[in-house]
């Protein structure tokens, strides 16, 4: 019922104009900051880490702003899911630093786009797939019944899905050789210790993913932080460069750098960033715990610049 229900609802906003949805989305989120709850408080607290030289005033306004964001990313992805491709595709209204993604697929190489939950990182997914030989790892959503709409929704513009195994991952490496494409959420916080070592984003100590370094290392692939920029009327799509230490066959290096490089595009739109995610933690766990209930902030120290 949930999922069908959902279904419906984003079904209804693809109906929509953008903008409409986009307002819609911005009183829930207004009312998402009136309400209160684990989401504003994690938003909240991740500001209060990552921008500790702000004013509590200035932290506020951007907790508040990042609330509605989410809530236009919400609404919004009834368009984004539903609506055929080309008319996704023609609410790009312009796409930046995509020149050396051409040369370097020129040259040969495989190409990974590092989306951070930043804007809406579905139209950045669907939009790689213009790039050549596209295919991206894929877990079905915890809702079942969601599978099949998310699942078409994400190979609509070309990308391949395949399963996060073994045979997944080698079916990815392949193509990566070859010179295709794929897309990574970088800042996604691994389950087990195993997948990622605690690293520094925004100055503070947090578990960050092993994988997207290790693909390059295994693939010679070139690495671009990508994301599409919430803006009226649409979407402004951003590539920037990996930096040299991306590569490093020093994970730690690798680490720092994939973390500043999610860093680079959210100083381009801050608001727009996932901030309700709890992503300043660590493994294995230690104190402090930031999103403990109990947890009294104060200005952190350990790990800043």
């Amino acid at each position: 019922m949930t999922a069908r229900l959902i279904a419906a609802l984003l079904w209804l906003a693809s109906r929509l104009p953008l903008g409409v949805s986009r307002a819609l989305g911005r009183g829930l989120g207004r009312l998402a900051w009136i309400v209160g709850g684990s989401a504003r408080r994690v938003t909240e607290r991740n500001i209060f880490l990552a921008y500790p030289d702000m004013s509590a005033a200035e932290q506020q306004r951007l907790a508040r702003r990042s609330l509605e964001a989410t809530g236009e990313l919400a609404a919004e992805m009834g368009f984004v899911w539903n609506r055929p491709w080309h008319e996704v595709q023609a609410s790009i209204v312009e796409v930046c630093g995509e020149e050396p993604v051409h040369k370097a697929i020129a040259e040969g190489r495989g190409a990974v786009m590092l989306g951070p939950h930043l804007g809406n990182w579905e139209v950045a997914g669907l939009y790689i797939a213009n790039w050549g030989d596209a295919l991206a790892l894929y877990e079905p959503p915890h809702m079942q019944a969601l599978d099949e709409m998310v699942r078409s929704a994400r190979e609509r513009s070309g990308t391949k899905l395949v399963p996060t195994d073994a045979r997944g991952l080698a079916t990815l490496v392949r193509t990566l050789k070859r010179g295709g494409v794929t897309g990574i959420l970088p800042d996604q916080v691994p389950p087990v210790e195993e997948a990622g070592e605690n690293s520094v984003f925004m100055g503070i100590p947090c578990f960050t993913m092993s994988f997207a370094s290790k693909l390059l290392q295994r693939t010679g692939a070139a690495a671009f932080f990508g994301f599409a920029e919430r803006v009226p009327g649409g979407f402004r799509i951003h590539f920037l460069p990996a930096t040299p230490e991306l590569y490093s066959d020093d994970l730690d290096t690798s680490l720092r750098a994939l973390n500043d490089g999610v860093e680079r595009c959210l100083r381009l739109a801050p608001e727009q960033y996932q901030w309700e995610y709890k992503r300043f933690r660590v493994r294995p766990r230690r104190e402090p715990d930031y999103y403990a209930r109990d947890w009294v902030p104060e200005h952190p120290t350990q790990g800043k610049h």
